[in-house]
């Protein structure tokens, strides 16, 4: 039994750390649910890591189904949460909620999406409908890096009120809980002990409820952005080249394959065949 959005809003009340990878494909997510981790996040950021693009803008919904639905085959016990993708719920609440139900239908158990205030009437149509909501608040890679660029959010007052605003409207929207990207640390502890609903951390410091992290960052397998948040664990690329170009040395060289990788034929049926052709 995997766990229920209830099993995390226990766990903010019961003051317990939440964990929050980021993954994409069966292999790494069964790996993930393997570990415990609390959530799976299947975010549009797979439009960079698995799909090359520049940034997440070009993903669409059909991606997203496809991802998720690989996530879900691989879960056995982490909540499982998707993306809404860029311009699959800003037009109107009827696509919200419309693709909203496609990625439950893939095997997302909630939808995150992205924006305060402004997106408070969206979120409670869909959670309305029975659906649930993660927000997304702060840097919003779909939009922000648009206007502003890769910037910190929450560094005055007047910008650490609006994000607190915005974390109090979409609680009351519904949300049962609220990413928070790129914020400063000392406002993103102020959120966290101002919402009852928990506050997952990309880059928002320690006073937040959970932390979330790709999981090819925290493996050191994505090396074409290195965010200051992503703490590596490993650095899988170097290992995995090195391992590559041993196989094709092997290969050159004709040591792979050796004989414990390969069949054989009965030796009295090798010599039927041998005895066909005269050799």
């Amino acid at each position: 039994m995997h766990k229920s959005v209830q099993d995390i809003l226990n766990m903010k009340k019961e003051k317990k750390k939440i964990s929050v990878i980021t993954s994409y494909d069966y292999t790494l997510a069964s790996l993930c649910d393997k570990a415990g981790i609390d959530i799976l996040l299947v975010g549009d950021s797979a439009g960079m890591v698995m799909l090359g693009y520049e940034n997440t803008i070009p993903v669409t919904m059909d991606q997203m189904c496809m991802f998720t639905e690989s996530v879900s085959n691989a879960r056995k016990s982490s909540l499982l949460v998707a993306d809404l993708p860029f311009m699959s719920y800003q037009a109107s609440i009827e696509d919200a909620i419309n693709n909203s139900g496609k990625l439950i239908k893939a095997g997302a158990d909630a939808v995150k999406l992205e924006g305060g205030s402004i997106m408070a009437e969206t979120i409670s149509a869909i959670v309305d409908v029975g659906i649930p909501v993660m927000g997304h608040i702060g840097l919003q890679p779909q939009t922000t890096m648009l206007s502003q660029g890769y910037k910190v959010q929450g560094k005055t007052k007047e910008a650490a009120m609006k994000l607190i605003q915005d974390a109090k409207e979409l609680e009351e929207a519904g949300v049962f809980s609220i990413a928070i990207e790129m914020v400063s640390h000392e406002v993103a502890e102020i959120i966290s002990e101002t919402v009852s609903v928990p506050i997952i951390g990309i880059g928002s410091g320690v006073g937040c409820d959970g932390q979330v992290l790709v999981v090819h960052d925290l493996l050191g397998m994505y090396d074409k952005i290195k965010p200051k948040f992503a703490k590596r664990y490993m650095n899988l690329s170097e290992d995995i080249v090195k391992s590559l170009e041993n196989y094709k040395n092997d290969v050159s060289s004709g040591t792979f394959p050796a004989e414990e990788n390969w069949f054989s034929m009965d030796e009295t049926e090798l010599k039927k065949l041998r005895d066909h052709f005269g050799s």
